[in-house]
């Protein structure tokens, strides 16, 4: 059971070194020595859970994956109507991405195109969106002629963008900025504008409480 434990320790301290280094470095330029010396492992124990660099790259991403899955899930709970969840949702993977290495790399090793046709995290994060705005429309929230398609497009399109631009200012994913996108966004989308908070009822504590979940 000890070294069980262990295992799964030192594979959780390859995955979070791993992203910290993509995250720095970029894919293609880190190499998997560097990543074994800042964990404090050799490279025979990096091997021993990940063959290749390319595999240690889809465990960071599906780590992020999994985390913005566990985000998104209290948002679609019973009683949040699908534009709030939707505000809620892009908050919280504003604050995930601020502070959690694991998802910034996620969504980095996603824009570069590192693992190709197998990265999902992007995907994951598309369909729930449009998944949403499905909800939205049946819901009879969205404003006549909205298409729940478009309406994915520019909102995955943003919250995307805000990513790659925080790389160089994190201030791109302050609240203030988040919120002022949907202020700009629910009056043309949503029928009936006033119920919908630009800002999320809870702002503290989100991608942790994902963590947790």
């Amino acid at each position: 059971m000890a070294m069980q434990e262990r295992a799964v320790r030192t594979r959780k301290s390859l995955i979070h070194t791993a992203a910290a280094v993509f995250a720095e470095e970029g894919y293609a330029p880190s190499s998997l020595t560097t990543i074994s010396k800042r964990a404090g492992v050799s490279n025979g124990a990096l091997h021993f859970h990940f063959e290749n660099k390319k595999a240690l790259a889809q465990a960071v991403e599906d780590e992020a994956a999994d985390t913005v899955r566990r985000l998104v899930r209290p948002a679609d709970r019973a009683g949040t109507s699908a534009l709030q969840a939707l505000v809620d949702a892009t908050h919280g993977l504003a604050e995930c991405l601020l502070d959690d290495i694991v998802v910034r790399a996620g969504f980095d090793l996603g824009s570069e195109r590192a693992l190709g046709p197998e990265a999902r995290l992007l995907s994951a994060w598309r369909e729930w969106v449009e998944e949403t705005l499905r909800r939205a429309e049946a819901e009879g929230q969205l404003a006549p002629g909205v298409s729940p398609d478009d309406a994915a497009a520019a909102i995955v399109a943003v919250t995307v963008g805000f990513e790659v631009l925080a790389r160089d200012d994190p201030h791109w994913l302050a609240e203030r900025r988040i919120a002022g996108f949907w202020q700009l966004l629910l009056p043309g989308i949503a029928a009936g504008y006033g119920p919908v908070r630009a800002r999320p009822a809870a702002r503290e504590g989100e991608c942790s409480r994902a963590e947790e979940a």
